[in-house]
């Protein structure tokens, strides 16, 4: 059975920084096609803020958080990691960590349970 586990989420005042991490179990993440995060704030569709592709490594960030989050995975510790720096409120949503069922294309069939990141002012 394929879990996902995120942590790391809490509340930060702007400006501040954030480390999310996912931990893999049931599943190698250096046998699947792509990982990503993706966020949902109250009221609003979840989003996809940044992806991986794991043949070649590259990434892909949304506009929103380019210069400011990094993605980043450890396929020794089956994690992947978000690191969030010069937080700012509206960041502040659910964030959730997803991975491709398969190894030759990218689905985000599977999903993690979510940590919630809040950023006052």
């Amino acid at each position: 059975q394929v879990q996902l586990v995120e942590s790391g989420g809490g509340s930060v005042q702007a400006g501040g920084s954030l480390r999310l991490s996912c931990v893999a179990s049931g599943y190698s993440f250096s046998t699947t096609y792509c990982l990503g995060w993706f966020r949902q704030a109250p009221g609003n569709q979840r989003e996809g803020v940044a992806h991986i592709y794991i043949r070649g490594g590259s990434t892909w960030y949304a506009d929103s958080v380019k210069g400011r989050f990094t993605i980043s995975q450890d396929n020794a510790k089956n994690t992947l990691y978000f690191q969030m720096n010069s937080l700012k409120p509206e960041d502040t949503a659910m964030y959730y960590c997803a991975a491709s069922r398969w190894s030759n294309r990218c689905d985000f069939g599977y999903w993690g349970q979510g940590t919630q990141v809040t950023v006052s002012s």
